[in-house]
């Protein structure tokens, strides 16, 4: 499954960083970590204090991955709507779920203030830089003066979430698709 090159530690942190998003915290065993990476039984623990040490690796690095992504659409070229939409159509597998979002969904991981924490830095960091670029097109006359950047950012945030979470309980984008065309229109700039 995996090239010569990358090293055991990164086998076993992509192999858990897969199974999170698939299985979750308590699904995801060491046994299967290891199967997953083509590791021998002694690996994890070599590289690794145990399961949640592993996991918290894990989710660091998804979180890191995720943020960059992210920053690569927000930070691109374009005015302040063309970033937010750029964002919104990213492409994204949205039948799995969000890497991190589902997070959220994982009692073992939100129980664990040191697993949650990345989920909450990542999610709060989204927010944040999500309502810096609606205050700069506010600031620049592209949004209306009533839009509250905070809420609009969450707006974003929970259309991308929720969305996730009801095409995966339909088993169709549809919902996801259409969640996100509604908030485009309702933030797309009026025509002067």
């Amino acid at each position: 499954m995996y090239s010569g090159g990358m090293s055991t530690s990164e086998r076993l942190i992509e192999s858990a960083q897969e199974l999170l998003w698939e299985r979750g915290y308590v699904g995801t065993s060491p046994k299967a970590i290891l199967e997953r990476a083509g590791a021998g039984q002694g690996s994890m623990y070599h590289h690794f204090k145990g399961k949640p040490h592993l996991a918290l690796a894990a989710i660091r690095r998804t979180a890191e991955q995720l943020r960059g992504a992210a920053e690569a659409v927000l930070g691109g070229p374009g005015t302040p709507y063309e970033r937010v939409r750029a964002y919104l159509l990213h492409e994204r597998d949205v039948l799995r779920g969000c890497p991190v979002g589902r997070l959220t969904m994982d009692p073992d991981v939100i129980a664990s203030e040191e697993l949650r924490a990345p989920v909450e830095e990542t999610l709060a960091w989204l927010h944040a830089r999500l309502a810096g670029i609606v205050q700069e097109g506010k600031d620049q006359g592209q949004f209306g003066p009533a839009l509250v950047p905070e809420e609009i950012a969450a707006t974003v945030v929970a259309t991308v979430q929720g969305g996730y979470v009801l095409a995966r309980a339909s088993g169709s984008t549809a919902a996801f698709d259409a969640g996100v065309r509604g908030l485009l229109t309702l933030l797309a700039p009026e025509e002067r």
